[in-house]
């Protein structure tokens, strides 16, 4: 369903910022349908408007109806804080054609950073590679939200194929960690590649750091299913290049397929098994599948903190 929105505000919003709110918008409408009806994602009631107040809380819908000037009256603040933290690694920028990892990522974290506000909530988000690239505090003002859609809108445009970014998710997360002073959500988006070098035991360790910390975690597993897991390929030669170390091999895709899948399962499994062992959300997240199975598993997990 799309937004409600006065022309003056189209002129104010980004196009992350209006994506976000029509993906937001449609999602809440299908709550409307589900068990979780009852959820508050907006506000408890309204109350006449006084001269001198802030306009920002308005409900011009409302006003439009009644030609009175209402404010939405939200309940009680919930205090929630999270934290975003997005891979930005080389590997996220598969495929390099049409939607890739690291723009579901952007186009995810826009959504909820839309979700949050309208919770009330606040938010930070973190980027990194092989190094830190961004990192703001959780904060709730609206000035702090279009900071991120900002850095988000940066981050979608700054890519360049030769500038190759390995990922190094053991300091990220570690980084996070010792940087989040207060509990927070902490959601994760990345294709996990890092924990096939042989480094399971340090990520884990660094997820364990966040719980530690009291913090709840959220792992989206960000994957193009059909390629990365399924392996489905046309029937020819192939000449596969890491992303993030430039080694090429040739290869026939049937004559791998089956031990490319087994693999890849066995590693799903793995990160599903350690990540229950941790008490971490695992969430299977493949970019053909749409913002849905991003939006509520972050729903239940806000329901389960309350």
């Amino acid at each position: 369903m799309p937004v409600q929105l006065k022309p003056e505000d189209l002129k104010e919003l980004s196009h992350l910022e209006l994506l976000a709110k029509q993906v937001v918008e449609g999602f809440i409408t299908g709550l409307h349908k589900s068990p979780f009806h009852g959820f508050s994602v907006e506000f408890a009631e309204h109350r006449i408007y006084n001269v001198g107040e802030p306009t920002r809380h308005i409900d011009w819908k409302l006003y439009g109806k009644t030609d009175r000037l209402y404010v939405k009256r939200y309940e009680e603040e919930t205090n929630l804080r999270c934290q975003i933290v997005i891979d930005d690694s080389s590997s996220m920028y598969f495929p390099e054609k049409g939607l890739n990892k690291i723009t579901f990522s952007i186009q995810c974290t826009a959504a909820l950073i839309e979700l949050l506000k309208r919770q009330r909530d606040a938010v930070g988000l973190t980027v990194f590679s092989d190094s830190i690239e961004a990192h703001t505090p959780a904060k709730s003002t609206s000035i702090h939200q279009k900071l991120l859609y900002s850095e988000l809108e940066k981050l979608m445009v700054s890519y360049k194929q030769e500038n190759s970014k390995k990922t190094s998710t053991v300091e990220a997360l570690h980084h996070v960690a010792e940087n989040i002073h207060k509990r927070s959500l902490v959601i994760i988006f990345s294709d996990m590649l890092d924990s096939r070098l042989g480094k399971e035991d340090e990520i884990f360790s660094a997820l364990q750091h966040l719980r530690h910390n009291k913090h709840e975690v959220i792992l989206f597993h960000v994957t193009d299913k059909e390629t990365e897991e399924d392996f489905n390929f046309e029937n020819r030669p192939y000449r596969f290049i890491d992303m993030e170390s430039g080694e090429e091999v040739k290869v026939h895709p049937s004559e791998v397929r089956e031990m490319y899948v087994s693999s890849m399962n066995t590693y799903r499994t793995d990160l599903l098994l350690r990540c229950r062992q941790y008490h971490i959300d695992f969430v299977e997240a493949d970019i053909k599948q749409g913002f849905r199975q991003v939006l509520l598993p972050y729903l239940v997990k806000r329901v389960k903190m309350k």
